[in-house]
């Protein structure tokens, strides 16, 4: 067998001297420039010109914020929660929960209350609260709380009639709590009741 001598196409050589021909003529012309034009089309870099700035993001991305800092809103965020959950409790009405829950607790939660209201009851409580961190994800959007939630006092009233039917005093649980991230604000996404504490 012979060997076959292998030449290089001679378009690849035409191909290599027009690339820096192209390359001149693209700046000539402002090809890929980043500059906006208002007449509503797509801008070569990529984005839709509509002829109005830009809204400027204001949330800040939670690896961003300092851990401290971080942890202080999360924990605050979640006694906002536990007052609308008491809060909603007591009118029979979840509707403010939105701003401070989000799925799947806050459907849990809504139908619990939904229940009570078709039952004709109200509960009222009193909590203590002590909550700690004690894990994050790596993006810090999701914060990991554990607290036993202690119920001083629980009862269960008509809402007809407004007289206490029953309740007394509660006991102590350890809860494990998911507070995320979500549209620009931490809202409690999951709960799980352990054991007694």
């Amino acid at each position: 067998m012979r060997a076959r001598l292998v030449r290089s196409s001679p378009l690849r050589s035409h191909r290599a001297a027009a690339l820096p021909l192209l390359l001149a003529v693209c700046a000539v012309a402002g090809c890929g420039s980043s500059g906006s034009s208002s007449s509503g089309e797509l801008a070569p870099n990529g984005s839709f010109d509509t002829g109005a700035p830009a809204p400027a993001s204001t949330a800040v991305a939670p690896s961003a914020i300092p851990t401290a800092q971080l942890f202080e809103t999360v924990l605050q965020r979640y006694r906002e929660y536990h007052d609308a959950y008491k809060k909603a409790h007591e009118n029979n009405d979840p509707s403010d929960l939105g701003t401070v829950a989000m799925d799947p607790l806050l459907a849990t939660v809504t139908k619990a209350i939904e229940s009570n209201k078709a039952r004709g009851v109200i509960w009222r409580f009193t909590m203590t609260l002590n909550p700690r961190v004690y894990a994050r994800s790596k993006d810090s959007t999701k914060i990991y709380l554990v607290d036993c939630v202690r119920t001083l006092a629980g009862y269960r009233y008509s809402a007809k009639t407004g007289e206490r039917t029953g309740g007394g005093p509660g006991g102590a649980y350890l809860y494990r709590y998911t507070v995320q991230y979500d549209d620009g604000s931490w809202k409690i996404a999951a709960s799980a009741r352990d054991g007694k504490c």
